[in-house]
C-alpha cells in the first residue's frame, strides 16, 4: 500500500487504500469499506512462506481431466490470491527449462504463478523478486533431482 486517501465521490466522502504496482505501472484505489469484499488481504507471515516452500519441495500432482478444464482450475487458483493455491500451481506446472512438451498456455500460467508468488515472498523475506523467484524454482529443481 502506498497511502490512504480521502476523496468525494457522488457527494459522499470516502477513504481509499492507494496501491501502486511498479511492474505494471498501475495505481489501484480501493475503498477501505470494500477491501475485504474485493479480496484484499494482509501480507503473508513468515510461517506461511515456509509452508509454500515445503509445497514447492513436494513432487508435482498430475491433474485429472482435459487440459482446458485444468487450465481453468489453475487460472482460478492463481487469481484467488491464496499463496498456497498459487504454490500448488507453480509446483504442478514446473518443467525443466526449455521442455519441449510444455505448451504456451502452460508456460503462461506457470509464469503468472511464479510472478505472483515471488512478489509476495520477496516482500515478506526482504529480498528482490528475482532472488525470490530463483529460490522458489530451486526448491522444485531439487525435488526433481531427488525423484529422478
Amino acid at each position: 500500500m502506498v497511502a490512504l486517501e480521502e476523496q468525494t465521490v457522488a457527494g459522499v466522502r470516502l477513504e481509499f487504500f492507494v496501491i501502486y504496482f511498479a511492474k505494471s505501472k498501475m495505481t489501484l484505489r480501493v475503498p477501505t469499506s470494500k477491501a475485504t469484499n474485493t479480496g484484499m488481504r494482509h501480507l503473508s507471515d513468515p510461517g506461511s512462506i515456509q509452508h509454500i516452500r515445503r509445497i514447492l519441495g513436494q513432487p508435482p500432482h498430475k491433474g485429472r481431466g482435459n487440459w482446458p478444464r485444468l487450465a481453468q482450475q489453475y487460472e482460478i487458483k492463481i487469481n484467488s490470491g491464496d499463496i498456497v493455491a498459487i504454490a500448488e500451481v507453480m509446483r504442478d506446472l514446473h518443467r525443466r527449462a526449455n521442455s519441449p512438451d510444455q505448451s504456451y498456455a502452460e508456460r503462461r500460467l506457470y509464469t503468472a504463478a511464479v510472478d505472483r508468488l515471488s512478489e509476495e515472498v520477496a516482500l515478506v523475506s526482504g529480498m528482490t523478486e528475482e532472488e525470490a523467484g530463483k529460490e522458489l524454482e530451486s526448491l522444485m529443481t531439487a525435488e526433481a533431482r531427488r525423484s529422478a
